[in-house]
């Protein structure tokens, strides 16, 4: 298969691949409908490459099954990532939520810190971590953005909370 032959597939398909693509992918993601197509025609050239057209349906209905598979698969690759940026705020959250005495009204979030200069109190490596934290990095972006590992980063977190409460409650 040379070039202008796949290029006339996709002239006479791209109907069926965008129709099969926009109905089957989540109205949240259409921004993400180009890849799909794109992914689809991809996943179909090297697919007639390799002569894995059987030829047992139509050409365009293939194309459209490889589109609706296409659509799904991101679908859940989005769901996915919304997930794990839900389950990062929430853990950024519980974090800053740890710096909170009890009271109502009383939370003391990072930006408190430093403008109570208590976390500039902390040896830099704690303060670092912490930082970045408040900043909202995950672990493997601090990890990498400090050159440490995920453990050492979980590890100078939970330290350096420690510390940051022995300097509030020496300070009350």
């Amino acid at each position: 298969m040379n070039a202008e032959e796949f290029a006339e597939i996709i002239k006479e398909t791209k109907g069926v691949v965008l129709s099969a693509a926009e109905k089957n992918l989540a109205p949240a993601y259409a921004d993400s409908l180009d890849d799909v197509v794109q992914e689809t025609y991809i996943r179909a050239y090297k697919s007639l490459l390799k002569n894995q057209f059987r030829g047992e349906s139509a050409l365009s209905t293939w194309l459209y099954a490889i589109a609706r598979n296409e659509s799904l698969r991101m679908n859940r690759k989005r769901m996915r990532e919304e997930d794990k940026v839900r389950r990062e705020q929430t853990r950024i959250q519980e974090s800053r939520s740890e710096f909170s005495s009890g009271y109502p009204g009383d939370e003391i979030r990072t930006e408190t810190l430093f403008l109570n200069g208590l976390l500039e109190k902390l040896p830099e490596k704690y303060s670092a971590v912490l930082t970045l934290y408040g900043g909202g990095y995950s672990e493997k972006e601090i990890a990498v953005k400090l050159n440490i590992s995920r453990g050492t980063v979980k590890s100078r977190a939970a330290r350096g909370r420690e510390l940051l409460l022995k300097l509030r409650n020496q300070e009350r």
